[in-house]
C-alpha cells in the first residue's frame, strides 16, 4: 500500500494523461441513478468493472450480487471487464463464486486475457516478466519467461518486458529494468494500465505506474492492454457478438480508465461514487 491520497492518484493519470486514448470534446447528457435497477430499461448489456463495482478486497459490495442476478433476470446481458491481469481466469472465477456471484466464464473479460490474445504469434520471444510468483503462469505456460527478481543478468538478455503484477515489485528492482532499457531499448507491454487501484486501507501501485515512470525516464513508449485502451472493449464487443453499442453500459469507479475507456469506444458510462476511487472512506 502506499499513502498517495485521491488528488495525488488522479494528478498521477492526469501526468499520463498523453498516452491514454483521446477522445473529442462534446455534449453530454448527465443524470443520477441509485442503482443500476433504475436505468435497467436503456441498456441491454452492463460491462462491469469488478473492484469498486463488484468488491472491496476479498468482499462483495452488499447487495451488489443480488442487483446483479435481478439484471440477469429481467434478460440483461452482465460481463466483467477488468484489468486483473495478476490473475489467471479460474483464480477470478472462484473469487466471484465465493462472493456470490454467477458469471460463465466467457463473461469475465480481463487485460490478462487481451494481453494473451495479442501475444499469438510471439511465442518465440523470451519475456522478462513483472508479476507476483505466488499467482502462478495459469495461461502464460507457452511463453518463454524469466521472473524478474534481483538478479540483474535476466534485466539485460531478454528481448521484451511483460508488465502484469506488481504486488512483488520493488524499487530496486524498477532501477534495475530502467537501467537495462537505457542501456538497450525493448518493448514493454503492459498487461494492467492502471497506475493505482483502491484498497480497504489506501491504494496500491500497479503496473501503470512503473510503465509510465519507465516511459519518462527512459524514452521507451509502453504497449498497453486493458482499460481504458480499445483493446480490451474490441475483445468484450468480439464475445457480445451482433450488439447495438448504444444500448451497451461501462460502470466503474475511474475516470480515466472505466469511463474514458468507454468514450473512446463509443459506449455509455455510469460512474460509481460510493466504492472505489472517490469514496473518501476505506473500508
Amino acid at each position: 500500500m502506499t499513502n498517495i491520497s485521491i488528488e495525488d492518484a488522479f494528478e498521477a493519470y492526469e501526468a499520463a494523461r498523453h498516452r491514454l486514448p483521446s477522445v473529442a470534446a462534446k455534449d453530454r447528457t448527465f443524470r443520477w441513478a441509485g442503482t443500476l435497477e433504475d436505468i435497467a430499461e436503456d441498456f441491454d448489456v452492463f460491462l462491469l468493472d469488478a473492484f469498486g463495482v463488484l468488491n472491496i478486497g476479498e468482499t462483495a459490495i452488499p447487495g451488489t450480487p443480488e442487483r446483479i442476478a435481478k439484471l440477469k433476470a429481467m434478460g440483461k446481458r452482465v460481463l466483467v471487464v477488468s484489468n486483473a491481469a495478476g490473475y489467471p481466469h479460474a483464480t477470478l472465477m472462484e473469487k466471484y463464486t465465493r462472493l456470490g456471484y454467477d458469471f460463465a466464464p466467457q463473461d469475465i473479460i480481463t487485460s490478462r486475457a487481451t494481453l494473451l490474445a495479442n501475444l499469438n504469434s510471439q511465442h518465440d520471444v523470451h519475456w522478462g516478466l513483472m508479476a507476483t510468483p505466488s499467482t502462478g503462469l495459469r495461461e502464460l505456460e507457452g511463453l518463454n519467461l524469466t521472473y524478474l527478481e534481483e538478479d540483474s543478468a535476466p534485466y539485460d538478455a531478454v528481448d521484451g518486458i511483460l508488465m502484469i503484477g506488481s504486488a512483488a515489485w520493488t524499487e530496486v528492482r524498477q532501477a534495475l529494468l530502467e537501467s537495462a532499457l537505457l542501456k538497450r531499448p525493448r518493448p514493454v507491454l503492459v498487461g494492467n494500465p492502471d497506475i493505482v487501484a483502491p484498497r480497504e486501507n489506501g491504494f496500491s501501485s500497479e503496473p501503470g505506474l512503473f510503465a509510465h515512470r519507465l516511459a519518462d525516464r527512459t524514452g521507451v513508449v509502453p504497449e498497453f492492454f486493458g482499460k481504458p485502451f480499445g483493446n480490451i472493449f474490441e475483445l468484450a464487443l468480439k464475445r457480445l457478438g451482433s450488439v447495438d453499442k448504444s444500448r451497451v453500459l461501462m460502470v466503474g469507479d475511474s475516470l480515466h480508465t472505466d469511463i474514458l475507456g468507454a468514450r473512446a469506444a463509443g459506449i455509455a458510462s455510469a460512474l460509481v461514487s460510493g466504492y472505489g476511487f472517490f469514496c473518501r472512506v476505506r473500508y
